[in-house]
Formats: structure tokens, C-alpha cells, sequence
């Protein structure tokens, strides 16, 4: 059984995604300090599941970035022309040269 489907975090928000992310981490951590001190986790492949899901979420973030990027190309904070790649100079006689 997934931890949360894909099409509920498709519906849920950026500040949801995060909070479900934190939430997440938080019992990946708990599950690993059980395993640490040597106690027998209550269900070992819940460990995978809660992997899986922080991994899902954090491509689904970072898709609707892109998607933000691309929509608004301005935004990102550099102005046209250092988008532009630079003309390349053609070589001169004494370059060959040397």
C-alpha cells in the first residue's frame, strides 16, 4: 500500500508537498535509529515505501520548478543577453601561427 498516490500529490500544493516531505523524513529517521540501536523495525518494508515517496515528491517539486521556469524565462533573474550564448570570434593569422 502506498504512503500517498500520485494523484493525491499532484492535487496537494507546494507548502502540502513540503510539510508530507518533512513529515516523511522525520519517520525515516525514526525507522533508522531503530535499526541503529539494534531493535527490530515494526514493518522493515515500510522503510522502502517511505523512500520511494520522498523521492517522488522531490521529482514532483522540482518538475513544477522547471514548469515555473519555462513559463516565465524572464524571471530567473539574468537578463537577455547573458541568456544568449556568445558569438564565437573567428581565429586570426597569428593565432594559427602560434
Amino acid at each position: 500500500m502506498a504512503i500517498i498516490r500520485n494523484k493525491e500529490m499532484r492535487s496537494m500544493g507546494d507548502s502540502a508537498l513540503s510539510e508530507k516531505l518533512d513529515e516523511l523524513r522525520k519517520q525515516l529517521m525514526k525507522v533508522n535509529t531503530q535499526i541503529s540501536t539494534g531493535t527490530i523495525p515494526e514493518n522493515p518494508g515500510r522503510i522502502r515505501e517511505i523512500k520511494k515517496t520522498i523521492a517522488r515528491i522531490i521529482m514532483l517539486k522540482e518538475s513544477r520548478h522547471k514548469e515555473k521556469k519555462l513559463q516565465n524565462p524572464a524571471s530567473n533573474g539574468k537578463p537577455e543577453a547573458a541568456k544568449q550564448k556568445a558569438a564565437r570570434k573567428p581565429i586570426t593569422e597569428e593565432k594559427k601561427k602560434q
